[in-house]
């Protein structure tokens, strides 16, 4: 099903540059973001009743839960595994591929208070403690601290933050940064608007509102862009693009400058 997927998404995308997805626009206009899956399943999140829907690539609704207080949807990248993060709360939910949740994980108990929390895999989670200025590996399998690291910044413009090689990844309203783990900075450049960060393999990208970039050697590479543009996202394959209350999809070599 993937494969076949994948094949159509190739063709589409060769004959035109975007190819129009048949979704109603009332669910388009009212989502506040969008998440894409290498199934070519779209996940629309509402902000106005906290609402995650699946829906398949003809707009089809596969499943959809109602959370009770606004929940970071982290990445759709394993769709049997869903992490959800609430900070009013402070618990992360995992929901597999039905949006039938399987697992939480309360940080009341353990931790001070929680500002942002990256699943790194099924067992690991990185946490950033703004009570004690602690960044922590937590094995959550295990209810194990694996690592704390003492993170003088400040905690309350982050927007999104991910780990990978050493390195701490954290995105704010207006600044991109990079630090080690002694929360020395590496890195630091404006970036506007910046919505949350993704990697795939070695490459970190950065989801804005109307754009994809990668940041490469210590610099931004624009992959897509349109400015009038709702919701950007992307999956392995292609780009999704929320204009006009309308869903394109875009293929990787084929996306707008």
């Amino acid at each position: 099903m993937k494969c076949l997927y994948l094949i159509l998404v190739f063709i589409s995308c060769t004959l035109s540059a975007q190819h129009l997805l048949p979704f109603d626009s009332l669910q388009l206009r009212e989502a506040r973001d969008l998440f894409a899956d290498d199934y070519g399943n779209i996940y629309l999140y509402r902000n106005k009743d906290f609402s995650l829907t699946k829906y398949d690539s003809i707009g089809r609704q596969q499943g959809k839960i109602m959370l009770p207080l606004p929940f970071r949807i982290q990445s759709v990248q394993n769709p049997l595994s869903i992490p959800a993060f609430s900070e009013n709360a402070q618990e992360l939910r995992f929901y597999d591929q039905n949006l039938n949740e399987i697992q939480t994980v309360n940080f009341r108990q353990k931790f001070g208070y929680i500002r942002m929390v990256y699943a790194e895999d099924l067992q690991q989670l990185w946490l950033m403690d703004e009570s004690t200025k602690r960044l922590i590996q937590y094995n959550f399998r295990e209810d194990r601290i694996i690592n704390s690291y003492p993170f003088d910044i400040d905690f309350e413009k982050i927007t999104d933050l991910l780990v990978f090689g050493n390195r701490v990844y954290i995105l704010s309203k207006d600044h991109f940064r990079v630090y080690s783990f002694k929360s020395e900075q590496i890195f630091e450049a404006p970036f506007e608007k910046g919505k949350r960060l993704r990697r795939e393999n070695d490459n970190m990208l950065i989801v804005s509102e109307h754009s994809v970039s990668a940041f490469v050697n210590g610099g931004f590479k624009e992959k897509i862009s349109v400015p009038n543009a709702q919701i950007v996202d992307k999956n392995s394959a292609t780009y999704f693009v929320i204009k006009g209350n309308k869903l394109y999809l875009y293929g990787l070599e084929k996306g707008v400058k």
